[in-house]
């Protein structure tokens, strides 16, 4: 049977791929972003009472009451603005569901979204199937931030939607105050819709505090906004995010979620309810603890000939490695996995259209033994 596929640009994802080529050459994996370490014992604790409590049915559809009033609570407290928990917060399976139900509920076939490269490879392919256009802005090097003149002259009667990504991932590049004011004046008095990927909003490093589009109250009004537990709480397998928007998006967005997953995964609704009241002290510790991890790992890769890029936020280090091999991002990176035996992420699929840089991705969200068996193969090099 012949099919006639509707994402022809798809296959298997980068991340997949490097996985893959880790285990097969038992590779330290610096490539997909997640963590070797656990969720905290009082979380796990949590979850594992949920489930002997019998919380292994159904959830309500857009999330338990107690977990979505806590994420009202938090973020009233970190960004003063208050919103309801009935009417603007919804639990989602994962961030990656959040920004496709999200995308689906607002952007029609024929309308065009406007994303900034390199960008996350998920937000393409949702748009695709809307039968959308994404219209790509590169950032600028070395710095990954956002000529706003560039969006100004993209934007079209057609440019439904704003994507942003801060911090961003993969550069680790993060959104000011200024940024922030950019874009409202952009979309004044116009029907586009911003999409904030704020996933790593509790990673911001040496002393900034990161812009939510929820700081901004005219930004907050036409908003949706996708978090993440499993990257505040190191459980990315448990596939656990939300969505804040105003009562009307959140509407639409409930819309599409009811269909595309229902519900998300019970016990760890009750776990993080429960966390997050006992100690919101985890998120407000995060950026040390993360800081202190970037701090280390780019000490110990400071013999090596690899060159290190500024980290505002996030946990991936970009790092040029052209005083190592003159080839492409692509090669170069299953050169490392086979002959340096550390597997990155190369930035190239990131893009539409790729500059010519050097560059690969490393995670160091990792403990120290696996940062130091990376480093020390890296410095070989």
């Amino acid at each position: 049977m012949q099919i006639d596929t509707k994402l022809p640009k798809v296959g298997t994802t980068i991340f997949s791929v490097m996985s893959q080529l880790a285990l097969e050459h038992k590779a330290v994996n610096l490539g997909q972003g997640f963590p070797d370490f656990e969720p905290p014992q009082a979380l796990r604790d949590s979850i594992t009472r949920a489930m002997a409590e019998g919380k292994n049915q159904y959830a309500p559809g857009i999330g338990i009451p107690k977990l979505r009033e806590q994420i009202a609570l938090k973020t009233e407290r970190l960004y003063g603005h208050k919103v309801s928990p009935d009417t603007e917060v919804t639990v989602t399976s994962g961030a990656t569901e959040a920004l496709f139900a999200a995308i689906a509920a607002v952007v029609r076939a024929g309308e065009e979204v406007i994303v900034f490269d390199p960008c996350y490879d998920s937000y393409e392919p949702a748009i695709d199937l809307q039968g959308a256009k994404a219209v790509h802005i590169p950032l600028t090097l070395p710095d990954f931030g956002i000529d706003w003149q560039r969006v100004r002259d993209a934007i079209t009667p057609k440019t439904k939607m704003i994507l942003i990504n801060s911090p961003h991932n993969p550069s680790g590049a993060v959104l000011s105050r200024a940024d922030l004011d950019e874009l409202a004046a952009i979309v004044r008095d116009t029907a586009i819709v911003v999409l904030s990927d704020e996933v790593y909003e509790h990673i911001v490093f040496d002393g900034a505090q990161h812009q939510s589009v929820l700081r901004h109250p005219e930004l907050a009004t036409r908003s949706v906004v996708v978090s993440s537990f499993g990257k505040t709480y190191h459980c990315t397998g448990w596939k656990v995010g939300y969505a804040i928007a105003p009562k009307a998006l959140t509407a639409e967005f409930r819309k599409v979620h009811q269909y595309l997953t229902f519900c998300t995964f019970n016990p760890a609704q009750w776990a993080f309810a429960e966390f997050l009241e006992a100690h919101p002290e985890h998120y407000l510790e995060l950026p040390a603890f993360y800081q202190a991890k970037r701090d280390r790992f780019r000490q110990l890769l400071a013999p090596s000939r690899l060159k290190l890029l500024d980290v505002p936020g996030g946990y991936f280090q970009l790092v040029d490695y052209s005083a190592i091999r003159d080839i492409d991002d692509i090669n170069f990176s299953e050169y490392l996995v086979r002959e340096g035996g550390v597997a990155v992420i190369p930035l190239t699929p990131f893009y539409e259209t790729a500059p010519e840089t050097r560059l690969v991705r490393l995670c160091f969200a990792k403990n120290d033994a696996t940062m130091e068996a990376a480093a020390e193969r890296l410095c070989k090099l």
